[in-house]
């Protein structure tokens, strides 16, 4: 049995070449991605064995999706085939000043669809270590939220350590409704992962002196909501990324872990993106990892934030770096020299 496990939808990704604009191409970039396939194939770049659930359209661009999965050496047996169709993301690059752009297709998509009975949750998870999924999962529909909660359930039935990132979309359902579900979720969760959008839309915590869009970061603002969101839940651990958005060509990362005692802050990446998509992914991998490989907290933060600065210097929604790329990173080997 896989020692990982995630849930949640499988998109076909739709991008314009060489940071076209919609309007001005005839041609689109076919990948498949979303924010827990994202992490899976982080982790099985990284050596873990992981298994992916899921529904999928039994045609064509079904099983392109599941052979994107199948790879990177994922295990799909937990797949279900049927419903109507993939969702889709079209997804513009932005450059300089011009942020990138991202649309959803993914009214009515087969996960959206699925039935709790689709899955056998307990076989699935007999023998696995750790479950991960995202607040965007059960945003998708009624039926997704009520399966969300049934897989947390049953993770945390089995003794499995659960992480969430919390992953908020304002194209998907509206803060009230985020609250009123995601709070709900929260009792089957040790490591929660989120910025601090996720946190406010999601939970109901704001940090304060922080404005995202102004690039204004308050660190105390985090520990504070950190402290907070641990005393209302419970959460093991609680970390979040931080972007600097000097444009949509150059941002500064770091990240933040809280582990209930103290609080690591990583060092911090100035990174020329090529595709800022699946960086927030990169980051949970990267926490998952060190964690399974019984990193220190501080190791575990320098880490996570590395793979995900690496991750944005990369086309796709996945991460395609290994372990041994990561740690050359966090040694300070930022010149981009060629390898020989």
């Amino acid at each position: 049995m896989s020692k990982f496990i995630a849930m949640g939808e499988v998109m076909m990704r739709l991008t314009p070449p060489d940071n076209l604009r919609f309007e001005q191409t005839s041609n689109l970039i076919i990948m498949y991605g979303g924010d827990e396939s994202n992490v899976a194939v982080s982790l099985a770049n990284f050596g873990i064995d992981c298994a992916f659930i899921t529904k999928l359209p039994d045609n064509p661009f079904g099983h392109s999706a599941i052979n994107s999965l199948r790879a990177y050496g994922i295990n799909t047996e937990y797949i279900a085939l049927g419903g109507e169709r993939i969702g889709l993301n079209f997804y513009e690059i932005g450059a300089s000043i011009r942020p990138s752009r991202v649309f959803y297709d993914r009214k009515w998509s087969s996960i959206s669809e699925a039935d709790i009975s689709d899955f056998d949750f307990d076989k699935i998870f007999k023998d696995a270590h750790w479950f991960h999924t995202s607040g965007i999962t059960p945003a998708l529909s009624e039926k997704a939220a009520k399966l969300t909660e049934k897989a947390l359930k049953t993770a945390k039935e089995h003794n499995l350590t659960v992480s969430i990132d919390l992953n908020y979309r304002k194209k998907l359902w509206s803060q009230e409704k985020a609250i009123t579900i995601m709070t709900n979720l929260m009792k089957y969760v040790d490591v929660c992962i989120g910025n601090e959008e996720d946190a406010e839309m999601c939970l109901g915590f704001k940090p304060k002196d922080t404005e995202v869009y102004k690039g204004k970061l308050s660190i105390e603002g985090y520990k504070d909501i950190f402290a907070r969101m641990k005393d209302k839940f419970g959460f093991k651990y609680i970390a979040t990324t931080l972007r600097e958005s000097y444009s949509a060509s150059d941002n500064g990362w770091y990240s933040l872990l809280y582990d209930n005692n103290e609080f690591y802050q990583s060092k911090k990446y100035n990174i020329h993106l090529v595709d800022r998509g699946g960086g927030g992914s990169a980051f949970s991998a990267g926490l998952i990892y060190g964690f399974l490989k019984n990193k220190s907290p501080q190791e575990t933060v320098e880490f996570a934030t590395a793979a995900s600065a690496l991750k944005q210097t990369i086309l796709g929604d996945f991460n395609l770096v290994r372990e041994d790329e990561v740690m050359d990173l966090i040694k300070g080997n930022t010149s981009g020299r060629i390898q020989r």
